[in-house]
């Protein structure tokens, strides 16, 4: 499936998911009803953009605690992965393995990408906010790092 016809947008509800995170933890949307979840889609761990992101997320992560939002890096990078780039990097935010890609999907993240000509299917770097009662509330696509972790935590303000 290339994730191509799920257009998720604000105002739907979004998909359930439980995943395992990292640390051993497991990771579902539903253990944090009641609170807001920054949802953030990465292609891969330990590469230049996704690290950059990951530690705007990370120095951001105090400003999202007050106001009781979970922020969740989501990627189909394996556990092994996601403890080794969290404990290089010392990152704060949850990392998600959704290895068999069913939570990319879900989100419509899954898409054709185009590197040098080759096609190949890979993650759509993108953020979702969903508030307390586990509707989207913004998406962000096709995300640029500079400046984005703000305007996520200006959305978050504005809940």
């Amino acid at each position: 499936m290339s994730g191509k016809g799920v257009d998720l947008k604000p105002g739907d509800k979004a998909p359930a998911f439980t995943l395992p995170g990292d640390g051993g933890s497991k990771l579902a949307l539903n253990a944090f009803k009641g609170q807001p979840v920054v949802l953030y889609f990465y292609p891969k761990d330990d590469t230049s953009g996704c690290t950059k992101e990951a530690l705007e997320f990370t120095a951001a992560q105090k400003a999202f605690d007050k106001l009781g939002a979970v922020v969740i890096g989501c990627s189909r990078d394996s556990i092994t992965s996601h403890d080794k780039f969290k404990t290089k990097h010392k990152l704060s935010v949850k990392l998600a393995a959704d290895e068999d890609g069913k939570v990319t999907e879900a989100y419509g993240v899954w898409v054709e990408k185009s590197m040098y000509g080759k096609k190949y299917m890979g993650i759509e770097r993108a953020t979702f906010l969903i508030d307390a009662n586990g509707k989207i509330r913004q998406v962000w696509r096709k995300v640029k790092v500079p400046g984005h972790v703000e305007a996520v935590l200006a959305a978050v303000q504005a809940l």
